[in-house]
């Protein structure tokens, strides 16, 4: 926390003051009751001791007095606030690979499910798109505020031969480009979630399409998704089709975004959600002195709600 006008924070030294006369005037009061009466007459005058409540009025109206202190000094908090625009293009690995059923009921369908969850999950005013890459990478949903259109398309998604992962970052970038709004003094900002599941065995090479998205100001968040022990069958022949984390986390750090790993549906859910929580929300430093007060309000109220309840009078 930090205050814009940091010279009033010295009100603050009234609070140890305060305190300091208050615990002097309950010492005084405890001497001056045991010096004029016996302890049993005591007891037979006020049998029901307030105990611990009898401090919880004047703790309430110091914690107030600290609060209006800090609201005079108008403190900043970074908060967590929705972003207003952005955009997010979703690339979905299709390659025969994804057939694989090392993830039940098989990484394609899952993927599919989770990418869809992941859609719904973003804030309307953001536009999604949705790019597809198998041999070559093409775009199924241009990014738009239709999220609706993505998830069709996803549901539709087919698969076919080869990887082409630097094509996926190279035509999502296009995607991004082709927008109205991109061209404006301030675009929003734009991102790639990329889940894949092989290396890059045609097109574009990744280093070229990351030194492409770096230079856009595009990060590439990547997925690596499924197990080492994914297999398919292929030409009549059981073929491994181990995950390929190596160029994905490369890619991922090339271009400024994050890497992830999912070995399971519910670790590709979590993933997605960490990714909706990092792009669909911004850390803002914002100006909290109405919250602030509005505690101190809280706390003067508890104050004297407890001393009338408890002792039948104002503190």
């Amino acid at each position: 926390m930090s205050f814009l006008e940091p010279i009033w924070l010295w009100l603050l030294a009234a609070a140890p003051v305060l305190l300091a006369g208050y615990i002097a005037a309950q010492r005084r009061r405890s001497r001056y009751a045991v010096r004029f009466a016996t302890l049993p007459m005591l007891e037979r005058l006020a049998p029901a001791r307030p105990g611990w409540r009898r401090h919880l009025p004047a703790a309430a109206l110091l914690t107030a007095l600290v609060a209006l202190a800090l609201a005079v000094a108008r403190p900043v908090a970074e908060v967590t606030v929705p972003r207003e625009r952005a955009t997010v293009v979703v690339a979905l690995d299709t390659s025969e690979s994804m057939r694989a059923e090392d993830v039940e009921p098989s990484r394609i369908e899952v993927a599919k499910e989770a990418a869809t969850r992941f859609v719904e999950g973003l804030p309307q005013r953001f536009n999604v798109g949705l790019v597809a890459f198998s041999g070559t990478a093409s775009v199924e949903a241009a990014p738009s505020t239709d999220h609706r259109e993505a998830i069709d398309r996803i549901a539709e998604l087919r698969l076919d031969q080869s990887t082409a992962i630097g094509d996926a970052v190279t035509t999502s970038l296009q995607s991004i480009a082709d927008l109205d709004d991109r061209a404006a003094d301030d675009p929003p900002p734009a991102r790639i979630v990329l889940l894949s599941d092989g290396a890059n065995t045609s097109g574009v090479p990744l280093g070229q399409a990351a030194e492409a998205a770096a230079e856009a100001g595009v990060p590439v968040s990547t997925i690596a998704y499924g197990t080492p022990e994914g297999r398919i069958e292929l030409g009549g022949r059981s073929t491994p089709v181990p995950v390929d984390a190596e160029s994905l986390e490369d890619l991922a750090r090339d271009t400024g975004g994050g890497f992830h790993t999912a070995q399971s549906d519910a670790e590709l859910r979590q993933v997605y959600e960490d990714l909706e929580s990092s792009i669909g929300w911004t850390v803002e430093e914002r100006e909290i002195t109405t919250l602030v007060v509005g505690a101190a309000m809280a706390a003067l109220v508890a104050a004297g709600l407890g001393s009338l309840i408890w002792f039948a009078r104002l503190p």
